[in-house]
This record gives C-alpha cells, sequence and structure tokens, in this order.
C-alpha cells in the first residue's frame, strides 16, 4: 500500500485493526482469582492454556529452573549469556545516585532512589517461549536492586513450564517461576494466592487480555506500560539498501499479523523495490519523514542511508531509536544491550522502555535544624492558613 506527502500518523496507526473489548472478561477473570486463589488460577489455566496442574505444582521447583540450563544447545546459551551481559551493562549505567540540596535557610534535602521489595515479570508464551524476555525483565530488575523478583509463564498442555524459559530464568538467578499465564497470572500478582505472594511492580508485554489486566490492577501494584501490537517505522534517505529494509520490516512482522510495520521515504524508487506486501510513505523530503515517523512515535524506529547520523538528533519520540544500516531492530531484540519491553500505540511520547528505573521510586528524606525551622515556620504557616489549616501552621510555628 503506498500513502502520499500528506499522509497523518493517525492513518498509519489506523492500519492496524482496533482490539476487541475484553474489559468487563478481564474484570471477571481478576474477581475469580482474587476469591478463588490457587484454585481459581488452575482452573483458568486449564480453560485458557488446556493444562491440568495439581494443587501444589502451580510454582515451578528451583531444581527444575537450574536443570532446564542443560536442555539448552551450546548457541542458544551462548546467545543468552551474551545478552545478559549486554543487558547488565546497559542497565547498570542507567543506575543514579542520590541527590542532596542544601537550601538557603540552613537545612538540607535528599532524594534517594530506593527499589521496590518485590517485582514480577510476565512472559509470553502463546506463539512461541521468549527467554530473551526473561533475560531483558530480569536483569533489569536485579540490577535496579529489587530483592525479590517472581517470572511466569503459560504452560504447555503438558503442564510444563518451557525449559528455555526456565533456562533464562536460571541464567538471570531467578529461582521463583510459576505455571500460570493470562489475566489469572497478572491477577494472582496483584492480588496474592496460596502460593503466589502479591508483588509491587509487575512488568513484561502480553496479549489484550494481559494489557487489559495490567490496566485494571494499576494503582494496587506499578505496571511498566500498557503494551501492544509491535511496530517498526523504517525511514530511509539516499543509500539505504532496500532489500535489507524489507527483512527488517518482515522480520519484525513476525511478532504477529497486526504488527506495525512501514516504510517512509522521500525516495520513489526505494519504495517501489521495498515491495508491495509493506505500507509505505512517500514523502516530500527526509526531514518530512523523520517529522512523521516522530508523530507515530513508534515501538521501534530505524533510520537508514546516507542521512541517518544528521537526522538522529531531530527524533523525539520512538521507543528505540537504531542508527544506520547495520543497527537492525533484531539486534535490539536480543542482544544490542538496550531493552525490547517497549512503548507502543504511540506511547512513546511520553513513555520509556523498560530500565532499571521501572523498579525503583525516590523518596525525599527532609532535615531542619532549629534555625531552619525558625526561618521557615512563618512563609510555611502563612501559607497554610490561607489554605485554611490552621494546624498546620502552628505544627511548624511550634517549632520556630
Amino acid at each position: 500500500m503506498r500513502l502520499g506527502p500528506d499522509t497523518t500518523a493517525d492513518e498509519i496507526r489506523a492500519l492496524v485493526p482496533v482490539p476487541g473489548d475484553v474489559e468487563s472478561e478481564v474484570r471477571s477473570i481478576l474477581d475469580e482469582v482474587r476469591a478463588g486463589g490457587d484454585a481459581a488460577v488452575r482452573r483458568l489455566t486449564e480453560r485458557f492454556d488446556h493444562a491440568e496442574l495439581g494443587p501444589e505444582e502451580l510454582a515451578v521447583p528451583p531444581s527444575e529452573i537450574e536443570a532446564a540450563i542443560a536442555t539448552l544447545e551450546p548457541p542458544v546459551l551462548a546467545g543468552l549469556r551474551e545478552a545478559i551481559a549486554n543487558v547488565r551493562a546497559v542497565a547498570t549505567a542507567q543506575l543514579r545516585d542520590g541527590v542532596r540540596v542544601e537550601l538557603e535557610a540552613g537545612h538540607a534535602v535528599e532524594v534517594d532512589e530506593l527499589p521496590v521489595r518485590r517485582a514480577a515479570a510476565y512472559v509470553p508464551g502463546g506463539r512461541a517461549p521468549y527467554p530473551s524476555t526473561v533475560v531483558m525483565c530480569a536483569t533489569t530488575a536485579r540490577v535496579a536492586g529489587v530483592d525479590e523478583l517472581a517470572v511466569c509463564a503459560p504452560p504447555g498442555p503438558e503442564g510444563r513450564a518451557h525449559p528455555a524459559i526456565l533456562a533464562a530464568c536460571g541464567l538471570c538467578g531467578v529461582n521463583e517461576v510459576y505455571r500460570m499465564g493470562g489475566a489469572q497470572a497478572i491477577a494472582a500478582f496483584a492480588f496474592g494466592t496460596e502460593s503466589v505472594r502479591p508483588v509491587d511492580v509487575i512488568v513484561g508485554p502480553g496479549n489484550r487480555y494481559v494489557t487489559e489486566a495490567k490496566r485494571q490492577v494499576f494503582g494496587r501494584v506499578g505496571i511498566d506500560g500498557l503494551a501492544g501490537p509491535s511496530e517498526l517505522v523504517v525511514v530511509a534517505t539516499e543509500g539505504a539498501d532496500p532489500e535489507l529494509a524489507a527483512l527488517d520490516l518482515l522480520a519484525q512482522a513476525e511478532h504477529g499479523p497486526d504488527t506495525l510495520v512501514v516504510a517512509i521515504s522521500p525516495d520513489r524508487d526505494f519504495l517501489d523495490a521495498i515491495g508491495g506486501e509493506i505500507a509505505t510513505v512517500e514523502t516530500r523530503d527526509a526531514r518530512s519523514a523523520v517529522r512523521l515517523a516522530d508523530e507515530i512515535a513508534p515501538e521501534h524506529l530505524q533510520l537508514m542511508g546516507e542521512e541517518a547520523e544528521s537526522l538522529a538528533p531531530l527524533v523525539r519520540s520512538a521507543g528505540a531509536l537504531f542508527v544506520g544500516r547495520e543497527a537492525g531492530t533484531a539486534f535490539g531484540d536480543y542482544v544490542a544491550g538496550s531493552n525490547h519491553v517497549l512503548p507502543t500505540g504511540g506511547a512513546a511520547r511520553f513513555a520509556s522502555g523498560l530500565s532499571p528505573a521501572t523498579f525503583r521510586r525516590r523518596m525525599a528524606r527532609i532535615s531542619l535544624t532549629p534555625d531552619a525551622a525558625a526561618r521557615l515556620a512563618p512563609a510555611g504557616a502563612a501559607i497554610a492558613r490561607a489554605e485554611g489549616f490552621p494546624v498546620h501552621g502552628e505544627s511548624m510555628e511550634r517549632r520556630a
């Protein structure tokens, strides 16, 4: 499909059908798990995943997690170790020290970053196992300093967790894994059951039931965001390789039929060479192409061609930006070190990808000397009384 230079971001996003509403169905699942605990999770697992679990089988034994590492083919094991090392290095570089500010009145305010105590990672398992998602979530949580991390993934029909997911958990030092998926897994982590203790933050991508469940429990727990179908926009300028661009777009389309894949370029010959299976947009010039991509705010944005480096500073809204011929999005999905849990649906305008900040919160610590209290009390009391809170004012004045 060829679109013209006046195409808007909304028109491009409309290429992906709006998912059906599952709000009421998900609410029923959450209520069922909150009331029924383990038994409800097992019942829903049999219903949705066609796996029958016994009363003690939600949690995977740590011995089974450790043994799964030996089941990996050597290249897969080496690849996961490389991914873990790179994600850990990038995540570690994002950690920030606390800030202390000495103020004129003679007091200090410190702002510390503290990790949450307990977090959970949801690992999809519908189309295929995703050990890479374990790497992205677990490594980042560990770097952030999370005390306890639990992982869940839907079991197969035989009731087993996939060995590749268990192996990735073992390599990341995770020994708390549950055979459950869907909205019922989100409910278990949010409310707790006999086998699953509730968490503070839930991260990881999932289908629309998982996403809706995260939306409904947000506020009781923190979440990383509301993930939708995967997205890749390629902006190509002169010198871009159409065959390589088409390969990258088709690779991203492997995530599912509702993936948004679009090529934008002022070069008509490039767009003709891309082929008819991918949506293409012809723009007036390279800067117009970047502006349109920025308005789409895609999960992944690739800049290809001779102007890639010079155009990169113009990008403000993308989950992750890949610059240059060699920087294919697939590297970011696995081993580049960046995180592949990214905002979708245009949320890159205001949201960021998974990082240590997702698992950390800021807490202010205020210290006042007697002199500082005396200097601040009159100003604070005046504001408090103007707002109708005289006891606030007295609280400050008693320290003056």
